[in-house]
């Protein structure tokens, strides 16, 4: 399967304005994502809606793709560069969908989503790993969960803890049962990448404010790959800073 690894970064943020150009350690934010996708992937791109964006991609040899400043979300975005890279003859098979907030992404996790395609039953791939026997974690509602069914699918995912344990203690769940967290990374088959962003929201994401619940509750399947690794997002000024001392520690 031919795959390309795909990069939304927007300079708008309410949180951190201007984070994919945020220097981290003698290089910006997004530099540093797009330089360990390449560790897994030959085809790389950054889909932007800004000019400082795209000229800072080009300045250092990266692919980059304008598009257009009113999608709702990172998935619509990604949707529009494919579509032209395909009008440039670039076809794909496989997608997948990098955060632009990302530095530490591993290529092992990019393999992970990328083998979920050898089974022909996925139609989106996501990531997933363990997370032991803290309680405090699992009850954490800002770390989604996650049922798989006994194929590795996802069944449900939620910001509650799931599933209900009956009959245990609340405080000994964790002690009981391996309760998965989801990891924000994605990958699609090109035409179900097609169809999800002409999906229109659904019940569960609204309330769950989990955008792939709208997938799930509309039917499509999305294998859950396991990786043993939690990469380090930046959100705020206080993230980047904790990612420079992770850097130089490290």
């Amino acid at each position: 399967m031919k795959t390309i690894a795909i990069i939304p970064a927007r300079y708008a943020s309410t949180r951190f304005p201007g984070k994919p150009l945020a220097v981290l350690c003698g290089k910006t934010v997004i530099q540093r994502v797009y330089s360990q996708v390449e560790k897994q992937l030959n085809d790389v791109c950054v889909a932007t809606d800004d000019e400082r964006i795209f000229n800072h991609v080009k300045s250092w040899g990266g692919n980059v793709i304008m598009t257009r400043n009113d999608h709702k979300s990172g998935t619509d975005r990604i949707e529009e560069a494919v579509e032209k890279l395909e009008e440039a003859g670039q076809v794909y098979d496989v997608i997948v969908n990098v955060q632009g907030d990302e530095p530490f992404i591993h290529p092992s996790q990019i393999s992970a989503l990328c083998d979920c395609f050898k089974d022909d039953r996925t139609q989106i791939a996501t990531l997933g790993i363990r997370f032991g026997k803290n309680m405090e974690n699992v009850s954490n509602p800002n770390s989604p969960k996650i049922v798989l069914d006994n194929k590795g699918f996802a069944m449900y995912f939620s910001r509650s803890v799931i599933p209900y344990c009956r009959n245990v203690d609340y405080s000994m769940w964790a002690e009981s049962l391996d309760f998965v967290k989801h990891i924000g990374m994605y990958a699609y088959r090109r035409d179900i990448l097609r169809e999800i962003t002409a999906l229109p929201q659904s019940i569960l994401e609204k309330s769950e404010s989990l955008e792939q619940l709208r997938w799930l509750q509309n039917g499509y399947r999305i294998k859950v790959g396991e990786t043993n690794l939690e990469t380090i997002g930046i959100d705020t000024p206080d993230d980047l800073k904790k990612a420079e001392k992770f850097l130089m520690e490290s």
